[in-house]
């Protein structure tokens, strides 16, 4: 009788994280406009840990390949305009150099509008999974068409790449 209450289990906290989904994109929009002190060590340690996580994706898209076409295409398209945002937000950003350091406050536009572009990704996603529910060969047709959840990831990862770059150069410049 317990064993059954597993399955009940998995799906409530499945159904309480879409219930979230809204929430946390609303938080990301939030935390991502607002104004924030620039700490060197910890931009280092985000430019790194952000290079490790592209690492991990292409590997990742490279594995996936196998089920995806031109899965690392779509992973490199992805990067490379990420990579040009980050530029793009980095000459939008306000930043206030002050005697208790460096402040910068990230245009609310570009956050509002790569918050936009997650949530209609997660949202094509599941329009997707649900026009193919029952179909035949339903998982393969599903999977063989995710190549842009790879851009899109790619798209974000090149983004804070080049952004925490940005960054990190412009806090050494002033330091």
């Amino acid at each position: 009788m317990q064993l059954l209450l597993i399955p009940l289990l998995v799906l409530l906290m499945m159904l309480l994280g879409a219930l979230l989904l809204p929430v946390a994109l609303i938080q990301r929009y939030r935390y991502g406009k607002s104004r924030r002190r620039a700490i060197a060590w910890t931009i280092s340690l985000n430019l790194v840990a952000t290079f490790a996580s592209l690492l991990l994706f292409f590997l990742s898209a490279w594995i996936v390949g196998h089920w995806i076409a031109d899965a690392s295409v779509y992973a490199a398209v992805g990067v490379a305009l990420g990579l040009l945002l980050g530029v793009t937000g980095l000459a939008l950003t306000r930043f206030e150099p002050e005697p208790g350091g460096l402040y910068y406050t990230p245009n609310r536009w570009l956050v509002l509008a790569l918050t936009l572009i997650v949530a209609a990704r997660l949202g094509f996603g599941l329009v997707q999974a649900l026009h193919l529910w029952g179909q035949q060969d339903a998982r393969d047709a599903w999977l063989s068409r995710q190549g842009s959840l790879l851009a899109v990831g790619g798209m974000m990862l090149g983004y804070y790449l080049s952004y925490a770059f940005g960054l990190r150069r412009r806090c050494r410049r002033l330091a």
